[in-house]
């Protein structure tokens, strides 16, 4: 994508990163350095008083009280202007213009990172829209500021609200961006399946660069596909995905760790795995699901492997992905007790057998036991009809 586009991104959202960077225990002191001070230099460019006293609080940024009074001042200033042209509007204009004076002013109090003072003006310049299209931008925007604070119970009703608006109409190229909205959303609380579908429908139409460049929505979409999507639907819209093949070579490890999952190159898969640690580790979004999807892959690769084979020694397959068999051992020995791969381990031969579930029989229990609970719930409604 062009470079231009790309560089749209929400500065809000690049300093949250930086925030985020700057509590990671993975990230070195002189990185830190450099940091602080890319961290200090916003926050006083944007007068983001509440954000300072909040960081100074927490120890991240020293403290200094003239500072702070004189982003107060510019602030105050800066608000009285913003009410003298809503009050002007009023008075000497249309509506249109109103909401205008009352929008700039929301979008000030997302500047200076005032998050109740943003919401609440957000409210009244809703109070003053009409179009269903502009109403769905003030949802953008609250949204961002959730994402700013990771504020998902804030997102979540930002999100359903965002579609309540879309059955009241609304353009593609807006719902489109909701898509990517909701997908992030998705991909933070841990529902990487959903997150997959949303991200996979937005390929080709992606234009919120506002949240993130193209390249990492693409990073997104190939690591919640992975462990979301069969082997099939893996080829025919990842792999062979025209969008995904032009961009994927600019994240570092990220082809090769899906060409070598689809391909079954065991050994390569485990090298650009680890490449890859890093990046989702110093991710803000998937970070705190890094063990989970740690485990997420490695079920997939190992479930993928052990398809092919009704019994395998456990040294072939340790040869297969560049291992110790000790390691090997220790790793499905926890999956298999987790009940996350259906084989078990004969330890004196040193052999894997696996016990493939029966999909009939499984769908068989599970009806059984469905018909049970109707019944008795049949059986309890029963009694209450007869009193």
């Amino acid at each position: 994508m062009e470079e231009g586009m790309e560089s749209k991104q929400q500065p809000h959202l690049i300093l949250a990163h930086n925030l985020f960077l700057l509590s990671h225990p993975d990230v070195d002191d002189i990185e830190k350095v450099r940091l602080r001070e890319e961290v200090l230099s916003v926050v006083k460019s944007d007068d983001m008083a509440s954000l300072y006293e909040s960081l100074t609080t927490s120890g991240v940024l020293e403290k200094d009280a003239e500072l702070l009074d004189s982003m107060k001042k510019r602030i105050e200033e800066e608000i009285k202007k913003l009410d003298e042209k809503i009050a002007d509007a009023e008075e000497n204009l249309g509506e249109s213009e109103v909401r205008e004076a009352h929008l700039a002013k929301s979008l000030y109090f997302i500047r200076i990172c005032d998050k109740e003072r943003a919401l609440e003006q957000l409210k009244v310049t809703e109070g003053k829209t009409v179009a269903v299209g502009q109403k769905m931008d003030l949802v953008f925007y609250t949204l961002q500021i959730g994402f700013f604070y990771m504020d998902f119970d804030l997102i979540s009703k930002s999100i359903d609200k965002a579609k309540n608006l879309f059955e009241e109409g609304g353009d593609w190229e807006r719902k489109n961006r909701l898509k990517v909205y909701e997908g992030l959303y998705c991909m933070s609380t841990r529902n990487f399946k959903r997150a997959a579908s949303l991200f996979l429908d937005s390929i080709s139409t992606f234009t919120t660069y506002e949240l993130f460049p193209y390249d990492t929505f693409i990073f997104y979409t190939v690591l919640t596909s992975i462990i979301s999507l069969d082997r099939v639907s893996l080829k025919q819209k990842v792999v062979d995905a025209p969008e995904i093949l032009a961009v994927i070579g600019k994240v570092p490890h990220l082809s090769e760790f899906l060409n070598s999952l689809y391909g079954c190159q065991y050994k390569s898969f485990f090298v650009a795995f680890s490449g890859l640690t890093e990046q989702i580790k110093l991710d803000r979004y998937l970070q705190p699901h890094f063990r989970y999807y740690m485990r997420e892959v490695r079920t997939v690769v190992y479930s993928q492997f052990l398809e092919s084979y009704k019994s395998v020694t456990m040294e072939a397959m340790a040869t297969a992905f560049g291992v110790t068999f000790d390691f090997i051992d220790q790793e499905l020995s926890r999956f298999i007790a987790a009940g996350k791969l259906h084989c078990k381990i004969d330890k004196v031969a040193g052999v894997l057998e696996t016990n493939r579930p029966d999909a009939r029989n499984a769908f068989y229990q599970s009806t059984i036991k469905q018909g049970d609970f109707l019944l008795n719930r049949i059986q309890k409604l029963s009694r209450v009809i007869d009193l």
